[in-house]
């Protein structure tokens, strides 16, 4: 974990990430997990695992499914806001998030599984919210 963090750090720095990045990870989590997940479902169960979801029935097509269901667990019992409809974003607003995603290619370009405009819009009127 300590090498892990360690890197993210190192990418944060030099992608220009800065204060809103935690939360804005945490409100899209489920709805991106769940969309990843047929890149790499064992590594999906895995992260599960580790986070403490009890995937010992699991197949692995529950994966995605499982860690974002475990994601919002947290987000539930740390009290963070109910995904983006929580902190003030709507349906109207989907056009204008996926526009300023797109160019983000430091980011979209190593996705493991491909996101146009028609993939973001749908995740982000799925992180609108979370439970």
């Amino acid at each position: 974990m300590l090498l892990a963090a360690s890197y993210a750090g190192v990418g944060f720095g030099n992608a220009g990430v800065h204060l809103p990045h935690g939360i804005s990870v945490v409100l899209n989590a489920p709805a991106v997990f769940r969309f990843m997940a047929s890149a790499n479902p064992e590594r999906h169960l895995q992260a599960a695992d580790a986070l403490g979801a009890d995937v010992s029935r699991a197949r692995p097509d529950d994966g995605g499914r499982i860690l974002a269901d475990r994601i919002t667990w947290f987000i539930e019992r740390l009290k963070l806001p109910n995904g983006l409809r929580a902190i003030g974003y709507s349906s109207a607003d989907v056009p204008a998030l996926v526009e300023g995603t797109l160019p983000q290619h430091r980011v979209t370009k190593l996705s493991p599984r491909p996101a146009g405009p028609d993939e973001l819009a749908a995740l982000f009127e799925e992180a609108m919210a979370a439970y």
